[in-house]
């Protein structure tokens, strides 16, 4: 999910923090995200959530990702949850439960559009059910946060929404920096270019012509 850019829409879900799994992360944590832990009762929780939920759909979600890597999406999920809180704590951006359910109310939308669900596009993107109204809340400090970097209206010009992602970027990076978040090594590394936690050790993927290429070369620290 920012892997943020200006609009959150269901159909980016897939497109939608400093110190990385070098330090050390306490017994019991996934991640520590400021003075907070995420612990892997909590983590497992929700992983089981989000495979029930995938069960149950009976092949009409496609998941995004090898099962396999689950705890890793639903443990990246879970962290820039925290990174969009400290962004709304940092910049004294505040929301309502109103406001995180017109956001959401305004993603169902865009779901139906796409003749999907909104809790299928979260589950084929590894956010458990029991998330998608923390989505919500998500995207409405983003759309709050918007609004106050550019006055109150978001600019029609495609410079002007470019300079306001720029920012907004800058933003989201100072705030999970701010963080100092730690990665239990055992489910991988925080990338700060996604904001995604990857594999401890990037792996290369074979196209069909069987020539192995480098993914993406991730961002171990922040780039702020």
């Amino acid at each position: 999910m920012l892997r943020t850019s200006i609009t959150v829409t269901a159909g980016m879900l897939a497109v939608l923090a400093g110190l990385t799994a070098c330090g050390t992360v306490q017994t019991g944590q996934a991640a520590i995200t400021g003075d907070q832990g995420i612990s892997t009762a909590t983590l497992t929780n929700e992983v089981n959530k989000l495979e029930a939920a995938y069960r149950a759909s009976n092949g009409s979600v496609q998941l995004q990702f090898p099962l396999s890597q689950a705890p890793r999406e639903v443990l990246s999920w879970l962290v820039r949850f925290r990174i969009r809180e400290q962004m709304a704590a940092r910049n004294g951006v505040t929301v309502t439960r109103a406001d995180s359910e017109q956001a959401r109310a305004s993603l169902e939308a865009q779901a139906r559009q796409s003749r999907a669900s909104l809790t299928d596009l979260a589950v084929a993107n590894g956010l458990p059910p029991d998330l998608v109204p923390e989505l919500g809340r998500y995207q409405a400090i983003q759309a709050a946060l918007l609004r106050k970097l550019d006055g109150g209206t978001l600019p029609t010009s495609q410079s002007a929404l470019q300079a306001l992602s720029k920012q907004f970027n800058t933003l989201q990076c100072h705030a999970a920096k701010s963080l100092t978040i730690k990665v239990n090594p055992q489910f991988g590394q925080m990338d700060y270019g996604q904001l995604s936690v990857i594999p401890a050790t990037p792996t290369l993927s074979a196209p069909q012509g069987g020539e192995p290429t480098p993914s993406p070369k991730p961002q171990l620290t922040p780039p702020c």
